[in-house]
């Protein structure tokens, strides 16, 4: 954003962030913030959730400073359940951007679908770096909001030659099946254990609160991306699962206090050590699979400097094609 926009508020709504940001952009924002990560130019700060004790609600903060790529924010927002009933999306957030040369606000970033596509952009990069080339077949565990996002991403990453899917209900797996058939795909609701004997690549996008995919379904040099878990408690995979693949994630801290290695860790079942950030794949600090065979998982917790990176370039994109609304405070 050039020093002429710094002055005054930048409003980029959600209708703008749609417009402005596709799969490519938030990929491309993503795979970069993973990689100053590890780098040590950017940075998270501690992340706030809680209950609120209304609404059945989540919420919380999450925030931080990219150097390289001048970010400074945060996302406020969270999960309120009930809100599908209500023609809403459960998922609730803002993102505010700030100037790091003087602490002024600069921007308002409408952030659902920014959520949304930068957690795809998450899978997909994990996906990229560490999938088998020859991986053929996509399993998809949830059909919530974001699973659809996480598919239309992950599709593109390799020649999937088919889907196969389980959601609790399976009912609602008609968003995923239509997506598929859109692109081309073959699609097919299954058991969890067949979708585990049949996929190269798994994604986890669900809210679960206890282990869905157990280690003994896994099928040798199978990716599995766990997205869903990002609260104290949340669990999508078994422990022995985490303990026998090869851990990678965004973000270490998180993985091991909110995400998906938590409950390894508490166990003993695993070390921090034993995890590695995505980022050191992406520079080329850690080969990333070493083997056919090897089964490799990203707990891709969500971390506020993803959603700053993709904040910050809508709020770029959305000026440069006047799509952005400029305000006094």
């Amino acid at each position: 954003m050039s020093e002429e926009n710094n002055e005054g508020l930048l409003i980029v709504s959600e209708d703008a962030c749609k417009s402005v940001i596709d799969r490519d952009s938030a990929f491309t924002a993503v795979e970069n913030v993973f990689a100053s990560m590890s780098r040590g130019d950017a940075y998270n700060f501690p992340v706030i959730r809680e209950a609120i004790g209304y609404a059945d609600a989540l919420y919380g903060f999450k925030s931080g400073f990219d150097r390289a790529g001048k970010s400074l924010g945060l996302k406020s927002g969270g999960y309120w359940p009930g809100n599908a009933a209500k023609g809403l999306t459960n998922h609730q957030s803002t993102i505010f951007l700030f100037n790091p040369d003087n602490g002024k606000l600069r921007a308002l970033v409408g952030g659902n679908y920014l959520t949304a596509i930068r957690t795809a952009a998450a899978s997909a990069v994990s996906i990229a770096h560490l999938a088998r080339k020859d991986s053929k077949v996509l399993g998809m565990v949830g059909a919530g909001h974001q699973s659809t996002f996480q598919l239309r991403a992950a599709l593109e990453q390799r020649n999937f030659e088919k889907v196969v899917a389980w959601n609790k209900d399976a009912d609602r797996l008609g968003n995923l099946q239509a997506v598929a058939e859109e692109l081309g795909v073959p699609f097919e609701s299954v058991e969890r254990e067949q979708l585990c004997a049949e996929a190269d690549v798994i994604i986890t996008i669900t809210s679960a609160f206890e282990p869905l995919l157990m280690k003994e379904w896994i099928k040798p040099g199978t990716h599995i991306a766990c997205m869903g878990t990002d609260t104290v408690g949340k669990q999508e995979v078994d422990e022995a699962l985490i303990a026998a693949a090869t851990v990678f994630t965004d973000e270490i801290a998180q993985s091991i206090s909110i995400g998906e290695a938590q409950h390894a860790i508490k166990s003993g079942a695993i070390k921090q050590d034993d995890i590695t950030t995505l980022g050191d794949v992406i520079n080329g600090d850690h080969p990333g699979r070493s083997s056919d065979d090897e089964i490799t998982l990203f707990d891709g917790t969500g971390v506020g400097l993803q959603d700053l990176a993709v904040a910050s370039a809508a709020a770029k994109l959305a000026v440069e094609k006047g799509q952005a609304q400029k305000i006094s405070l």
